[in-house]
Protein backbone atom coordinates (compact mmCIF):
# COMPACT_ATOMS: atom_id res chain seq x y z
CA UNK A 1 0.00 0.00 0.00
CA UNK A 2 1.29 3.50 -0.87
CA UNK A 3 0.47 7.03 0.54
CA UNK A 4 0.24 10.12 -0.73
CA UNK A 5 1.77 13.04 1.21
CA UNK A 6 1.47 16.71 0.64
CA UNK A 7 5.03 18.98 0.13
CA UNK A 8 3.53 20.33 3.45
CA UNK A 9 3.70 17.48 5.09
CA UNK A 10 7.14 16.22 3.65
CA UNK A 11 8.80 19.84 4.49
CA UNK A 12 7.37 18.90 8.06
CA UNK A 13 9.13 15.46 8.21
CA UNK A 14 12.10 17.21 6.59
CA UNK A 15 12.88 19.81 9.19
CA UNK A 16 11.96 17.25 12.01
CA UNK A 17 15.07 15.47 10.59
CA UNK A 18 16.99 18.21 10.84
CA UNK A 19 15.69 19.04 14.37
CA UNK A 20 16.56 15.83 15.56
CA UNK A 21 19.76 15.76 14.12
CA UNK A 22 20.79 18.71 15.52
CA UNK A 23 19.87 17.69 18.93
CA UNK A 24 22.33 14.54 18.46
CA UNK A 25 25.42 16.89 17.52
CA UNK A 26 24.87 19.29 20.87
CA UNK A 27 24.15 16.13 22.79
CA UNK A 28 27.49 15.06 20.95
CA UNK A 29 29.41 18.15 22.20
CA UNK A 30 27.64 18.09 25.62
CA UNK A 31 28.79 14.63 26.70
CA UNK A 32 32.80 15.36 24.77
CA UNK A 33 34.13 14.45 28.13
CA UNK A 34 32.44 11.21 28.90
CA UNK A 35 31.14 10.12 25.27
CA UNK A 36 29.36 6.71 27.32
CA UNK A 37 26.74 9.20 28.48
CA UNK A 38 25.87 9.65 25.05
CA UNK A 39 25.47 6.08 23.91
CA UNK A 40 22.65 3.62 23.65
CA UNK A 41 23.64 0.20 25.19
CA UNK A 42 24.32 -2.63 23.26
CA UNK A 43 22.13 -5.45 23.98
CA UNK A 44 24.74 -8.44 23.18
CA UNK A 45 26.92 -6.52 25.29
CA UNK A 46 24.69 -6.11 28.08
CA UNK A 47 23.69 -9.86 27.86
CA UNK A 48 27.44 -10.45 27.65
CA UNK A 49 28.12 -9.25 30.93
CA UNK A 50 24.58 -10.27 32.98
CA UNK A 51 24.18 -13.71 31.16
CA UNK A 52 20.51 -14.50 31.70
CA UNK A 53 19.59 -18.00 32.44
CA UNK A 54 16.44 -17.93 30.07
CA UNK A 55 13.82 -15.48 28.36
CA UNK A 56 9.65 -15.71 27.94
CA UNK A 57 7.52 -14.12 25.63
CA UNK A 58 5.50 -11.66 27.59
CA UNK A 59 3.10 -10.31 24.56
CA UNK A 60 1.97 -6.87 23.63
CA UNK A 61 2.93 -4.30 26.48
CA UNK A 62 2.62 -0.49 27.13
CA UNK A 63 6.32 0.43 27.83
CA UNK A 64 7.42 3.78 29.31
CA UNK A 65 9.54 5.16 26.74
CA UNK A 66 12.45 6.07 28.82
CA UNK A 67 12.89 2.95 29.92
CA UNK A 68 14.45 1.77 26.26
CA UNK A 69 17.79 2.06 26.74
CA UNK A 70 19.57 0.10 24.06
CA UNK A 71 19.43 -2.03 20.64
CA UNK A 72 20.23 -5.35 19.34
CA UNK A 73 21.35 -4.26 15.96
CA UNK A 74 21.33 -0.34 15.64
CA UNK A 75 23.02 1.24 18.87
CA UNK A 76 25.57 3.23 16.98
CA UNK A 77 22.99 4.59 14.72
CA UNK A 78 20.92 6.52 17.80
CA UNK A 79 22.55 8.19 20.98
CA UNK A 80 21.57 7.67 24.36
CA UNK A 81 17.92 9.09 23.71
CA UNK A 82 17.17 7.91 20.37
CA UNK A 83 18.36 11.11 18.20
CA UNK A 84 19.94 9.50 14.77
CA UNK A 85 23.43 10.19 14.43
CA UNK A 86 23.80 9.65 11.12
CA UNK A 87 22.89 11.24 7.69
CA UNK A 88 22.33 8.21 5.89
CA UNK A 89 19.30 7.67 8.34
CA UNK A 90 17.25 10.73 7.21
CA UNK A 91 14.80 8.48 4.44
CA UNK A 92 13.50 5.28 6.79
CA UNK A 93 13.28 8.18 9.62
CA UNK A 94 11.22 10.75 7.43
CA UNK A 95 8.95 8.02 5.71
CA UNK A 96 8.16 6.78 9.53
CA UNK A 97 7.99 9.95 10.51
CA UNK A 98 5.43 10.75 7.51
CA UNK A 99 2.98 7.87 9.11
CA UNK A 100 3.13 9.45 12.25
CA UNK A 101 1.83 13.25 11.20
CA UNK A 102 -0.57 11.62 9.06
CA UNK A 103 -1.74 9.19 11.86
CA UNK A 104 -0.97 6.02 9.64
CA UNK A 105 -0.85 2.96 11.91
CA UNK A 106 2.47 1.18 11.84
CA UNK A 107 3.01 -2.49 12.98
CA UNK A 108 4.33 -2.59 16.68
CA UNK A 109 7.79 -2.64 17.79
CA UNK A 110 9.45 -5.44 19.09
CA UNK A 111 11.38 -5.20 22.81
CA UNK A 112 13.68 -7.34 25.19
CA UNK A 113 13.43 -6.56 28.56
CA UNK A 114 16.34 -7.17 31.00
CA UNK A 115 16.81 -6.18 34.44
CA UNK A 116 13.62 -3.44 34.39
CA UNK A 117 14.96 -1.72 31.13
CA UNK A 118 14.19 -2.47 27.67
CA UNK A 119 16.39 -3.16 24.20
CA UNK A 120 14.67 -2.79 20.38
CA UNK A 121 14.36 -5.88 18.99
CA UNK A 122 12.80 -4.11 15.70
CA UNK A 123 11.81 -0.69 15.17
CA UNK A 124 14.52 1.70 15.87
CA UNK A 125 13.40 4.64 13.61
CA UNK A 126 9.52 4.30 15.35
CA UNK A 127 11.30 4.40 19.00
CA UNK A 128 13.14 7.71 17.41
CA UNK A 129 10.40 9.34 15.84
CA UNK A 130 8.58 8.98 18.50
CA UNK A 131 10.25 9.85 21.23
CA UNK A 132 11.40 12.90 19.59
CA UNK A 133 7.60 13.98 19.09
CA UNK A 134 7.54 13.88 23.00
CA UNK A 135 6.05 10.04 23.09
CA UNK A 136 5.98 8.47 26.42
CA UNK A 137 4.16 5.14 26.01
CA UNK A 138 4.66 2.97 23.00
CA UNK A 139 3.18 -0.46 22.26
CA UNK A 140 5.94 -3.16 22.04
CA UNK A 141 5.57 -7.24 21.82
CA UNK A 142 8.15 -8.12 24.98
CA UNK A 143 10.37 -10.64 25.67
CA UNK A 144 11.69 -10.83 28.83
CA UNK A 145 15.25 -12.32 30.16
CA UNK A 146 15.66 -12.79 33.68
CA UNK A 147 18.40 -11.70 35.58
CA UNK A 148 19.05 -10.62 39.73
CA UNK A 149 20.67 -7.30 38.70
CA UNK A 150 18.57 -4.12 38.14
CA UNK A 151 19.74 -1.91 35.24
CA UNK A 152 18.91 2.21 35.82
CA UNK A 153 18.18 3.82 32.34
CA UNK A 154 21.08 6.21 32.83
CA UNK A 155 23.54 3.62 33.26
CA UNK A 156 26.27 2.86 31.02
CA UNK A 157 28.04 -0.21 30.02
CA UNK A 158 30.82 0.49 32.23
CA UNK A 159 28.48 1.13 34.91
CA UNK A 160 26.56 -1.24 34.64
CA UNK A 161 29.73 -3.94 34.70
CA UNK A 162 30.51 -2.44 38.13
CA UNK A 163 26.97 -3.18 39.11
CA UNK A 164 27.44 -6.81 38.18
CA UNK A 165 30.32 -7.31 40.04
CA UNK A 166 29.44 -5.61 42.85
CA UNK A 167 26.67 -8.05 43.18
CA UNK A 168 28.71 -10.99 42.30
CA UNK A 169 31.56 -10.17 45.23
CA UNK A 170 28.12 -9.56 47.48
CA UNK A 171 27.13 -13.11 46.40
CA UNK A 172 30.79 -14.93 47.24
CA UNK A 173 31.10 -13.00 50.42
CA UNK A 174 28.19 -14.37 51.53
CA UNK A 175 28.33 -17.89 50.12
CA UNK A 176 31.85 -18.40 51.51
CA UNK A 177 32.14 -16.39 54.00
CA UNK A 178 35.35 -15.19 52.48
CA UNK A 179 35.16 -11.80 54.66
CA UNK A 180 34.73 -13.56 58.10
CA UNK A 181 37.31 -16.14 57.40
CA UNK A 182 40.39 -14.11 56.02
CA UNK A 183 39.85 -10.79 57.39
CA UNK A 184 40.53 -9.46 53.40
CA UNK A 185 37.40 -7.60 52.06
CA UNK A 186 40.00 -6.27 49.09
CA UNK A 187 39.42 -9.23 46.45
CA UNK A 188 38.15 -6.60 44.00
CA UNK A 189 37.78 -7.85 40.08
CA UNK A 190 37.35 -5.67 37.16
CA UNK A 191 35.55 -7.84 35.30
CA UNK A 192 32.50 -10.29 36.07
CA UNK A 193 32.76 -13.70 36.25
CA UNK A 194 35.65 -13.74 38.53
CA UNK A 195 34.54 -14.95 41.54
CA UNK A 196 33.43 -17.79 40.01
CA UNK A 197 36.97 -18.88 38.77
CA UNK A 198 38.17 -17.82 42.70
CA UNK A 199 35.54 -20.73 43.78
CA UNK A 200 36.61 -23.34 41.82
CA UNK A 201 40.60 -22.61 42.77
CA UNK A 202 39.37 -22.96 46.45
CA UNK A 203 37.98 -26.52 45.12
CA UNK A 204 40.58 -28.00 43.36
CA UNK A 205 42.48 -26.62 46.16
CA UNK A 206 40.55 -28.39 48.48
CA UNK A 207 40.51 -31.74 46.56
CA UNK A 208 44.43 -31.81 46.37
CA UNK A 209 44.71 -31.20 50.15
CA UNK A 210 41.80 -34.64 50.46
CA UNK A 211 44.18 -37.03 48.69
CA UNK A 212 46.08 -37.57 51.56
CA UNK A 213 43.29 -37.05 54.59
CA UNK A 214 41.43 -39.64 56.06
CA UNK A 215 38.24 -37.09 56.36
CA UNK A 216 37.57 -34.61 53.94
CA UNK A 217 38.59 -31.34 55.04
CA UNK A 218 35.59 -28.79 54.82
CA UNK A 219 35.14 -26.53 52.74
CA UNK A 220 35.55 -23.36 55.44
CA UNK A 221 39.18 -24.87 56.04
CA UNK A 222 40.32 -25.10 52.78
CA UNK A 223 39.26 -21.86 51.62
CA UNK A 224 41.77 -20.58 54.66
CA UNK A 225 44.17 -22.68 53.42
CA UNK A 226 44.04 -21.68 49.87
CA UNK A 227 44.38 -17.68 51.42
CA UNK A 228 47.36 -18.26 52.93
CA UNK A 229 49.20 -20.74 50.87
CA UNK A 230 48.48 -19.71 46.91
CA UNK A 231 46.41 -16.48 47.06
CA UNK A 232 48.56 -14.28 49.52
CA UNK A 233 52.38 -15.12 48.69
CA UNK A 234 51.20 -14.60 44.44
CA UNK A 235 49.82 -11.24 46.05
CA UNK A 236 53.14 -10.30 47.66
CA UNK A 237 55.20 -11.20 44.38
CA UNK A 238 52.68 -8.73 42.46
CA UNK A 239 53.49 -6.51 45.08
CA UNK A 240 57.02 -6.62 45.67
CA UNK A 241 57.70 -6.29 42.24
CA UNK A 242 54.72 -3.70 41.64
CA UNK A 243 53.50 -5.75 38.76
CA UNK A 244 50.29 -3.63 38.90
CA UNK A 245 52.07 -0.51 37.47
CA UNK A 246 52.44 -2.66 34.26
CA UNK A 247 48.75 -3.06 34.31
CA UNK A 248 46.80 0.15 34.47
CA UNK A 249 43.22 0.25 35.71
CA UNK A 250 43.60 -3.74 36.86
CA UNK A 251 43.55 -5.43 40.04
CA UNK A 252 46.12 -6.78 42.17
CA UNK A 253 43.38 -9.84 41.89
CA UNK A 254 42.75 -9.97 38.40
CA UNK A 255 46.50 -10.35 38.05
CA UNK A 256 46.69 -13.42 40.67
CA UNK A 257 43.61 -15.06 38.18
CA UNK A 258 45.82 -14.33 35.33
CA UNK A 259 48.99 -15.15 36.48
CA UNK A 260 48.45 -18.95 37.70
CA UNK A 261 46.50 -19.38 34.38
CA UNK A 262 49.77 -18.49 32.89
CA UNK A 263 51.86 -20.86 35.55
CA UNK A 264 49.93 -23.60 34.41
CA UNK A 265 50.44 -22.99 31.07
CA UNK A 266 54.21 -22.61 31.73
CA UNK A 267 54.71 -25.99 33.89
CA UNK A 268 52.98 -27.91 30.82
CA UNK A 269 56.13 -26.43 29.11
CA UNK A 270 58.85 -26.15 31.74
CA UNK A 271 58.34 -29.01 34.14
CA UNK A 272 55.96 -28.83 37.19
CA UNK A 273 58.45 -27.32 39.67
CA UNK A 274 58.92 -24.18 37.12
CA UNK A 275 58.21 -21.49 39.88
CA UNK A 276 54.71 -18.82 40.03
CA UNK A 277 57.48 -15.80 40.84
CA UNK A 278 59.15 -16.81 37.46
CA UNK A 279 56.14 -17.07 35.91
CA UNK A 280 54.47 -14.12 37.38
CA UNK A 281 57.91 -12.22 36.03
CA UNK A 282 57.10 -13.81 32.96
CA UNK A 283 53.27 -12.69 32.34
CA UNK A 284 54.21 -9.43 32.99
CA UNK A 285 56.79 -8.95 30.21
CA UNK A 286 54.78 -10.45 27.80
CA UNK A 287 51.64 -9.02 28.54
CA UNK A 288 52.68 -5.89 29.99
CA UNK A 289 52.44 -1.94 29.29
CA UNK A 290 55.51 -1.29 28.57
CA UNK A 291 54.95 2.51 30.20
CA UNK A 292 54.65 0.58 33.10
CA UNK A 293 57.67 -0.95 33.17
CA UNK A 294 59.62 2.14 32.70
CA UNK A 295 57.74 3.73 35.86
CA UNK A 296 58.08 0.17 38.16
CA UNK A 297 62.23 1.08 38.14
CA UNK A 298 62.09 4.69 39.06
CA UNK A 299 61.84 4.12 42.87
CA UNK A 300 64.53 1.68 42.55
CA UNK A 301 66.61 4.16 40.66
CA UNK A 302 66.04 7.07 43.25
CA UNK A 303 66.79 4.68 45.89
CA UNK A 304 70.09 3.94 44.14
CA UNK A 305 70.73 7.18 43.88
CA UNK A 306 70.20 8.64 47.05
CA UNK A 307 71.94 5.48 48.50
CA UNK A 308 75.45 6.85 46.00
CA UNK A 309 74.58 10.52 47.31
CA UNK A 310 74.93 9.50 50.76
CA UNK A 311 78.56 7.50 50.30
CA UNK A 312 80.28 10.61 48.22
CA UNK A 313 78.60 13.26 51.17
CA UNK A 314 80.71 10.06 54.07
Amino acid sequence: MSFEYSNADQMRATQDFNRARNRATLSRIQHFLNADKDKLLSFNDVKEILKPKNEVYRGMQAVPISKIVGSEGRYRDFTKYFLPRREFLRHRWQNVDLAQIRDIPLPAIQLYEIGGVYFVRDGNHRVSVFRSQGGEVIDAEVTSLSTEIEIEPSMTAEELKAEVIKYEKKIFYEKTQFGELTGDTNLDFTNPGRYDVIYNHILVHKYYLNQNLEEELPFDKALVSWYNNVYCPIIRIIDEDMLCLNFPGRSPSDLYVWIVKHWDHLKKSNGLYYSVAEASRDFSVKYGDSRGKLFRFIPALLAKLFKNHRKKRQ
